[in-house]
């Protein structure tokens, strides 16, 4: 058992590292593999990823790893990826956040629900019904609206799961 435990920590040691290889194709993976794991000593690098690569790619996939680890620390830069320059980024923000369920990520999601993209969008939307806040509720509403089909099939799915749920009003 022991060295389960030691072989364990030497894998996400030597994926950490591989988060710093040149080779973008490298980081991404490592990224997954370390989402995969669910492993939170790996967050602190991420989020240092997510926060400074310039491949979108792997950018996206560090939000996928954040969200899979679900570790609050990361709530603060999926807020700032929500508005990268890059629509699969800002999706991948999005869901992560939604899988973390934190309160500070009400508003931003908000004033992501203005985002162009309706991937974006519709995992806004998702995210918003997974932290049920009370503050999204008329929002939500009116996405049942928004000219997308899946934003609004989203929008009512919300809608039904903060209704089941009941809405915190934090």
């Amino acid at each position: 058992m022991v060295s389960d435990v030691a072989g364990d920590i030497r894998s996400v040691g030597a994926l950490v590292r591989a988060l710093c290889d040149e080779d973008c194709y490298v980081r991404q993976e490592a990224a997954s593999a370390l989402g995969a794991m669910g492993d939170p000593r790996a967050v602190e690098a991420l989020i240092d990823l997510l926060e400074e690569d310039d491949d979108e790619d792997v950018r996206e996939e560090v939000a996928w790893a954040l969200g899979k680890i679900g570790d609050a620390r990361a709530v603060e830069p999926l807020i700032r990826a929500l508005f990268d320059t890059d629509k699969d980024v800002r999706e991948e923000a999005a869901w992560a956040l939604g899988r973390i369920r934190d309160v500070r990520a009400v508003e931003p999601l908000i004033q992501a629900l203005k985002d162009e993209e309706e991937d974006v969008r519709e995992e806004v939307v998702w995210a918003l019904g997974r932290i049920r806040n009370a503050k999204a509720i008329e929002l939500l509403k009116q996405a049942t609206s928004d000219k997308s089909v899946h934003v609004r099939k989203a929008a009512a799915e919300a809608l039904a799961n903060i209704g089941a749920k009941g809405a915190s009003m934090n």
